[in-house]
């Protein structure tokens, strides 16, 4: 049976397509009125963005204790790769860790650094893999590298969200908030850290576009742009990265889900690369089933 991969609902995945691949979803929560709705699975608000009570928390160790069971019985024994938001920004990964630890060493656990498509592609890179035939150190090593290479801007209207979430210091955000700045972050080491401010919309976008073919380079990408209620800037933001990366291979445009659109708020822009693309190599198929030391 092939090696099981599963994320969390961060990853942004188009459900048919992680229905196709086998790859296991298990939702985040946002946490408004008093309810606690599961992120791609229960009806949500329509005015989450713009409201000031909704919180988030990640999937518990109970939630994926559970879903890692099954996912090893479904493997035939043969293993899961686990792959999940940073560390940095949700507490999903350390509850994967005390999940896994109760189910041995088949489940391995991968911090992504990252979320959305850089996330995603990481996991539909494992999956494809597995489904290629290719054995648990293979599948893991896989999933590793892609989300290594993954590299995240983003473009927030307003830094209140991300302020009121822990996301970035109060200082940054009171900042960008008093001189009416777009400022554009980036993820390093799996934390949201301010890259530069722009006075303008129109400029913060074109760093967007500007930095994400930097980052790139040439050949085979995987692009995806993601939005917040801001559907029209996506769209421009991709038509110019089709244009600046004729090398695409994958192209993701879509709106994030409520979890990380309850942080950046409305109006925000991500768009993340992965250079080298997020294709399965043919000779890492052939690798045999290994116990790996690591869990991240």
């Amino acid at each position: 049976m092939p090696v099981v991969v599963v994320t969390d609902s961060s990853a942004c995945l188009d459900p048919e397509l992680a229905e196709q691949l086998g790859i296991r979803v298990v939702p985040l929560h946002v946490l408004v009125d008093g309810r606690d709705l599961r992120e791609g699975v229960d009806p949500m608000p329509t005015d989450l963005f713009t409201g000031d009570g909704a919180t988030t928390s990640g999937a518990s160790p109970g939630e994926l204790t559970s879903v890692y069971e099954q996912a090893l019985a479904d493997s035939g024994g043969d293993g899961v790769v686990a792959l999940h938001i940073s560390r940095q920004l949700s507490a999903t990964w350390e509850a994967g860790r005390q999940a896994a630890q109760s189910l041995g060493e088949k489940v391995r656990i991968v911090d992504s650094q990252s979320t959305a498509m850089a996330l995603g592609y990481a996991a539909l890179a494992a999956a494809r893999l597995a489904r290629a035939g290719g054995g648990l150190r293979a599948v893991y090593e896989r999933a590793v590298d892609v989300a290594d290479r993954g590299r995240v801007l983003i473009m927030v209207d307003r830094l209140d969200h991300l302020r009121r979430g822990g996301r970035i210091g109060t200082a940054a955000a009171l900042l960008g908030t008093a001189l009416a700045m777009k400022p554009v972050l980036h993820l390093v080491d799996g934390k949201l850290v301010l890259k530069e401010k722009t006075r303008t919309t129109t400029k913060a976008l074109a760093k967007l576009v500007d930095g994400a073919a930097e980052l790139a380079g040439a050949g085979d990408v995987a692009v995806a742009v993601h939005h917040v209620g801001a559907a029209a800037h996506a769209d421009e933001v991709a038509a110019a990265l089709r244009t600046r990366l004729p090398g695409a291979s994958e192209f993701v445009v879509s709106e994030l889900g409520p979890v990380i659109g309850s942080h950046v708020g409305p109006g925000a822009i991500g768009v993340l690369v992965v250079p080298g693309g997020a294709g399965a190599t043919a000779d890492a198929v052939a690798d045999p089933v290994v116990e790996l030391d690591v869990d991240e």
